[in-house]
C-alpha cells in the first residue's frame, strides 16, 4: 500500500473532524442555489487542537516551500482570519484581514492591521470555491500599494472557473488538499460508496446544474 499524500492526510483530517461533510443523496444548498453533495466548513477545524496544528504548519510549510519570503501574512475574512493568525504567528510575521467590502462606519477600513505600502503579502484563504471572494481580497491588497506573492488554501473545489479566474488575476494559488483527494479518501474509509462516488464525480463536472438524482 503506497504511503498517505498530504493531500490525503489533509483530506481525512477534514472528514474525521466533519470540517467537511458528503451527502449525495441529501444534497445542500449553497448561497449561489447550487445543489451540492458536499459542505465545507475549515472553522470547524479550530476546535481540535491536532488538527489545528496539522493545518497550520502545513500552510507555514507550504509558503516556505513554494514562495519567496513575504513581508505580511493577510487572511480573507471570514473564514481564514484565525488561520492566518496563527501561520503568521508561527513564521514570526505581520497579520493583516480582508473584509469582503470596506467597513460603512469608523474607520471605513477594507484591510484591518498595519499593511505598509511596499509590502510583500502572502494571503491565506480557508477554502475556494469560484475565486470571486479570494480575488477581491488580493485586489484590496494591490489597490493598497503592495504586491501580492500568491495565496494559500486549506482546500479547493478544483473548479474550472477558480482555476482560470487566478490565472487571470496572476495568482499563484497553493492548497493542502482537494476535492478528489477527499473523494479518494471518502471511499478509502468507507464514508461513501462507489455509486456515491459516481455521483460526486458528476457534480464536479456541472455543479450549477446538477440536480443530485441518480
Amino acid at each position: 500500500m503506497s504511503a498517505i499524500t498530504t493531500q490525503e492526510r489533509i483530506a481525512e483530517a477534514l472528514l474525521q473532524v466533519k470540517a467537511v461533510k458528503l451527502q449525495p443523496d441529501s444534497p445542500f444548498t449553497w448561497a449561489s442555489g447550487w445543489k451540492s453533495p458536499i459542505y465545507c466548513d475549515n472553522r470547524v477545524t479550530l476546535s481540535y487542537p491536532e488538527v489545528r496544528t496539522l493545518i497550520k504548519t502545513e500552510l507555514a510549510e507550504a509558503i516556505r516551500r513554494e514562495f519567496d519570503a513575504p513581508d505580511v501574512v493577510a487572511g480573507v475574512a471570514t473564514g481564514a482570519i484565525a488561520q492566518g493568525a496563527l501561520v503568521a504567528d508561527l513564521l514570526g510575521l505581520p497579520f493583516v484581514y480582508i473584509r469582503p467590502v470596506a467597513k460603512d462606519h469608523g474607520m471605513g477600513n477594507q484591510i484591518e492591521g498595519e499593511l505598509p505600502a511596499g509590502s510583500r503579502v502572502l494571503v491565506v484563504e480557508d477554502l475556494i470555491s469560484t475565486g470571486g471572494s479570494s480575488l477581491k481580497a488580493v485586489d484590496a491588497i494591490r489597490r493598497a500599494g503592495c504586491s501580492v506573492l500568491g495565496m494559500v488554501a486549506v482546500y479547493t473545489h478544483g473548479f474550472p472557473q477558480a482555476e482560470q479566474a487566478f490565472a487571470e488575476a496572476d495568482i499563484r494559488l497553493v492548497t493542502l488538499s482537494c476535492y478528489d483527494a477527499v473523494i479518494r479518501q471518502a471511499l478509502a474509509t468507507g464514508y461513501i460508496s462507489a455509486d456515491d462516488e459516481a455521483l460526486l464525480k458528476e457534480w464536479r463536472k456541472d455543479p450549477a446544474a446538477w440536480t443530485g438524482k441518480k
